[in-house]
Order: C-alpha cells, then structure tokens, then sequence
C-alpha cells in the first residue's frame, strides 16, 4: 500500500508518495508559511493533492514536542508561527478522509534511519541532526522511544560550557544548540550560512562541543550507536571526525566500543519515515 510521508520544516515543507516496496516514487515541497498553523495545514493538503496517488494513511514529521497518540502539539518554538496547540493529526485526517501519524520531525528521520538505514543493525541508537537546529531521538530495536513527557533523545538544550554566538530556540545561549547548529557555525565563522563556511577551526570547535556533549548523554543513556544527519553533518568528514573522536575520548566506560556513524538517507529521511511509520501504525 502506498503513503505519503510529510516534513514540516521551519523554511519549507516537503512530501513523498511511497509505494509498496517501500521506494519514493514522487517528492515534492513548498516554501512554509509564515501566517500560522492553519496555512501551514492547508499547504500541506495542497503538496499532498500533487502528489496524487492512492495513499492508505499520511505521516507527519512536525517541529516541537508531538504527542503521537492525539497527533496534537503540545510545545514549540516560533519556528514555524502560531505551531504550539496545532491539531496536527486530527485536522489532516477530518481534510482528507486518512488515517494520520504525526510525530517530531527528528524522530521521523529517526525512525527512518533505523528501520532502513544506518541504525538498522544496532539495538538502541541515538540520533542526532544536526541543521538549522539541533535534535535528537531514541530507538529500541527499531522503535521509537518517546518517554512520559514526550521528550526522550532531544538534546538540543544540553548545556556546553562555553556561551554560543546565537540564542538557542528556547533563548539561551549555554545550550548545543546555540553552539552546534548550522547558523551557529556561521555565526562564530563570520559567514551568513553554514555551507559558506570554510574555517575548519569553526567547524572542529562546534563539532568536538557536540561530541563532548553526546558523550555525557551517551553515557547516561547506554546507547550503542551513534547516528548523525542533518544538513551540518553533511559537511563529511570534516564534522563528524571531530564529533567521534571528543566523543569517544569522553564516553564512560573508557574504550568501550562506540560507532559515530553518518545517515545513510540523506535529506529524504524524515519523508520516508514518516511514510513508514503511517504504514505501521495504518
């Protein structure tokens, strides 16, 4: 059966139709707009109607803490305007007639990676993406781990020792985010975007704080792999070199075996999770 997988970004909205083998057959995307959720909702039903298509159930991978069993948005920044509250899940479904899964963006690509990707062989796995902002997720042999509050695997406002040249989302500037994120990047580099940046010693400042970070998550949480994406971490090697080795020098117990692996699914991911996990829970 086919789906559509959903990625509402705080710049843009993107959509794929996946078929029954599980392949993108078509994507599509639109600039998100800045006039609030019902937009927001509306434009959504228009990328959908593109696609065209015969799709079983719709996915969602949306900005802010998601409550997947109402498909509600319980918590958000301004990222994407007037998004805290949004009905997400149920307003999909009463516009289109389909069952709806809505989760957090980063959990979707989340779910991807481990399903069919670079989590796939390990048992619990933490992500990382790391882009416009910064995110994470939790997976248990393929599953999504989401926690009583709805919060498991985010580290966005991990604390760092140092003060980052941006506020994080929620405001402050001792948290990863406000240090690790692409704008953050740019913003210690001189440069106006992230992929303009080529001071390395910018690029292995933020990336050794992310690992060093991780590391004391890592910890807490016993994972057994590392997975990074985003549009950061496809700089390559010069990111996630650092990353691993400030990881792995700091991760407890010393020398335990720790792979820093990147995505396997590129910019796609949260698309095609989204798809997936409709299909599951459809």
């Amino acid at each position: 059966m086919s789906t559509i997988g959903v990625d509402i970004g705080g710049t843009k909205i993107a959509a794929g139709l996946l078929d029954d083998n599980g392949e993108l057959q078509a994507t599509t995307s639109a600039p998100t707009p800045i006039d609030g959720a019902d937009a927001v909702l509306a434009q959504v039903i228009a990328l959908i109607d593109e696609l065209g298509g015969a799709p079983t159930a719709i996915g969602v991978g949306a900005p802010g803490l998601i409550d997947p069993v109402r498909g509600i948005v319980e918590s958000a920044t301004e990222l994407v305007h007037g998004w805290q509250g949004a009905r997400v899940g149920p307003e999909l479904s009463r516009l289109t007639g389909l069952p709806v899964a809505v989760d957090n963006d980063v959990r979707m690509f989340a779910y991807a990676e481990a399903r069919i990707g670079a989590g796939q062989p390990f048992a619990r796995v933490l992500y990382a993406s790391i882009g416009t902002g910064v995110g994470g997720a939790l997976t248990e042999d393929g599953a999504l781990v989401h926690g009583a509050h709805h919060s498991a695997g985010e580290i966005s406002h991990l604390l760092v020792p140092e003060r980052g040249p941006i506020p994080c989302g929620c405001g402050h500037f001792d948290h990863l985010e406000a240090v690790a994120s692409g704008p953050a990047i740019a913003a210690a580099a001189g440069e106006a975007t992230v992929q303009e940046v080529v001071d390395r010693a910018a690029i292995t400042h933020a990336a050794t704080i992310l690992g060093r970070a991780l590391a004391g998550f890592v910890t807490a949480i016993d994972v057994d792999a590392v997975v990074v994406g985003g549009g950061v971490a496809r700089i390559g090697a010069d990111f996630l070199n650092p990353v691993a080795d400030a990881l792995r020098a700091e991760v407890r117990p010393p020398g335990r075996p720790m792979p820093v692996l990147a995505a396997a699914l590129g910019p796609h991911a949260p698309v095609i999770g989204a798809a997936l996990l409709a299909r599951e829970r459809a």
